[in-house]
């Protein structure tokens, strides 16, 4: 099982809020740090992806993620073993025991605009 946290604004179609187990969700006042000054709230879903669901997932968050605006939102799951971190267009499956691949995540996404400080998920 995969868990993980879907911004609700980051969708460009939200069906798979209807496909995924929601565990929880909360609003959340956006700051100046989240770097997000298009939205001034946003709800976060924390959801389960079963594992032998995970790679269509991955792939349909890939082409449906919003990438309009300075930089690419990203969502992001993980096991025990594997850490997908999924921008528009891009994924990666990340082993948890190899920090050269997190590295390679990090640096996709500073190179797409993504503030370093949301990009210091822990293996």
């Amino acid at each position: 099982m995969y868990t993980g946290v879907i911004i609700q604004e980051s969708l460009t179609d939200q069906e798979i809020l209807d496909k995924v187990h929601v565990i929880r969700t909360v609003v959340e006042e956006v700051t100046l740090r989240h770097n997000t000054p298009w939205v001034k709230s946003w709800i976060l879903h924390t959801i389960e992806i079963e594992e032998d669901e995970i790679d269509k997932w991955a792939e349909w968050l890939s082409h449906n993620i919003d990438d309009s605006h300075d930089h690419p939102w990203y969502a992001d799951f993980r096991n025990d073993k594997y850490h997908y971190v999924i921008f528009p267009d891009k994924i990666f499956k990340i082993d948890r025991s190899n920090s050269e691949q997190n590295k390679e995540a990090q640096e996709y996404g500073k190179s797409v605009g993504i503030p370093d400080h949301q990009l210091d998920w822990e293996l």
